[in-house]
């Protein structure tokens, strides 16, 4: 019979420490002098390469300018959530319910990490302004959308406090908790390449620097995934969503369509 979760309900010790490890390596890497001066040359170089097109180029602008605004993201959330929920891809049909509820408290755990990151960034000056605040050269998407500005599409591009890359955090770590149950290359590849992807727009409009996310959004997705996945923690809280949704979805799986579900139908 198949196992209605794909969490195991104990302390995965290696892995746990293992990302717990890479995210100071990462911290450490940026703090240094001699790499933090490489890292912010190659920020710079990246943000020239994917911004400087904006001006010329008005394709390339009216992509990115979509991209950047809060209904985009609104639908990227719903790919991601689609692609989580479809059965017999990633998760079997029968685990998918416990599944979405295992990521959702990974989000949850996400959230602390990132207000207490974004506390102690605040308090010992890690913070800096987006990359197009700073950049000499920088293409603002703003001054091509002012009509935009102030609505419900309004453009996405400079921030006063960039680090860490929250955008980035969810992005990744939708992408690692579906890697750890990834069973071949294709979806492996699926996976990293929609994250990337959708990442793109905050680094093209210059909202963040490439370190905001290769750095901070790495490292916040590392320790929310450790203390959710590598622990106890989400197999006994998926399991416990699932035992106190379950009156709901069953009045769920008797409406025409949603039935067919395998996040209702399970």
């Amino acid at each position: 019979m198949e196992k209605a979760s794909p969490f195991q309900a104990t302390w995965s010790w290696r892995p746990f420490i293992a990302c717990h490890a890479l995210a100071l390596v990462l911290l450490l890497l940026w703090l240094w002098t001699p790499t933090r001066a490489a890292i912010d040359f190659f920020d710079f170089s990246l943000f020239h390469a994917l911004n400087a097109p904006l001006a010329t180029n008005e394709a390339w602008r009216n992509v990115w300018a979509v991209a950047s605004t809060r209904p985009f993201d609104i639908l990227v959330g719903v790919i991601l959530l689609l692609l989580l929920i479809r059965g017999d891809w990633i998760f079997k049909a029968g685990q998918v319910r416990a599944a979405t509820f295992g990521l959702v408290v990974t989000m949850v755990v996400l959230m602390i990490v990132r207000t207490l990151y974004a506390k102690i960034a605040h308090h010992l000056g890690w913070q800096h302004a987006s990359i197009s605040a700073i950049a000499p050269d920088a293409v603002r998407l703003e001054d091509f959308f002012r009509s935009w500005q102030d609505t419900l599409f309004e453009v996405k591009d400079e921030s006063a406090r960039s680090f860490p890359g929250d955008h980035a955090s969810v992005l990744l770590v939708w992408a690692l908790f579906l890697s750890l149950f990834a069973r071949n290359a294709v979806q492996w590849l699926v996976v990293w390449a929609l994250a990337l992807l959708f990442m793109l727009p905050r680094l093209v409009a210059g909202a963040h620097w490439g370190q905001d996310d290769y750095i901070g959004g790495v490292q916040m997705a590392l320790l929310a995934l450790a203390w959710s996945c590598f622990t106890p923690f989400a197999a006994w809280a998926s399991a416990g969503l699932v035992r106190l949704t379950e009156p709901l979805f069953a009045l769920l799986a008797k409406v025409p369509l949603l039935n067919r579900l395998s996040v209702i139908a399970a």
